[in-house]
């Protein structure tokens, strides 16, 4: 694997781990409390960079139409809802991550690329590369690692820096 590739997963790999180091030690219902202003929770936090990563990765696999596949569900998509788990949750997680890590070391180019979904939030006519998906997705990541960390500081003072 070339060094940029082995950059670009070491990266989000680390990114990932910073948000499931916020996990560590929480019961179920830790996981799904919303202790700040915000209706985040860190299950919820990370069900969704699982959707996210699998639906961009679906992406730079296929292009648009391969990432309107993968299911998303916009109402729930934060929360951890009735029956599911952290464990759960951080399994599928795992499954997604280690899908994602496959593609980025076996995409024959990171050059390679598609035109974005249409969306009001997309520059009509824009393509990203397999590269651009991988950026986005340490700062989608990055992010969300950091809402996490502050609704664990507020659930029990653990943090994950510091």
């Amino acid at each position: 694997m070339n060094t940029e590739r082995a950059d670009l997963l070491e990266c989000l790999r680390r990114r990932r781990g910073f948000l499931l180091h916020t996990a560590r030690g929480l019961t179920d219902a830790q996981a799904a409390s919303r202790p700040t202003a915000s209706q985040l929770c860190i299950g919820g936090l990370i069900k969704h960079v699982t959707s996210v990563e699998q639906g961009w990765a679906a992406f730079a696999a296929g292009g648009a139409d391969t990432m309107a596949a993968v299911p998303q569900d916009w109402v729930t998509g934060f929360q951890m809802t009735e029956g599911e788990t952290l464990a759960g949750l951080i399994a599928a997680y795992d499954a997604v991550a280690a899908e994602t890590d496959k593609l980025i070391e076996t995409c024959p180019d990171l050059d390679q690329s598609h035109p974005l979904p249409v969306a009001p939030w997309f520059e009509p006519g824009k393509s990203w590369s397999v590269r651009m998906v991988v950026l986005h997705l340490i700062g989608e990541t990055s992010q969300h690692a950091g809402h996490a960390d502050i609704i664990r500081e507020t659930i029990d003072g653990q943090k994950t820096m510091g």
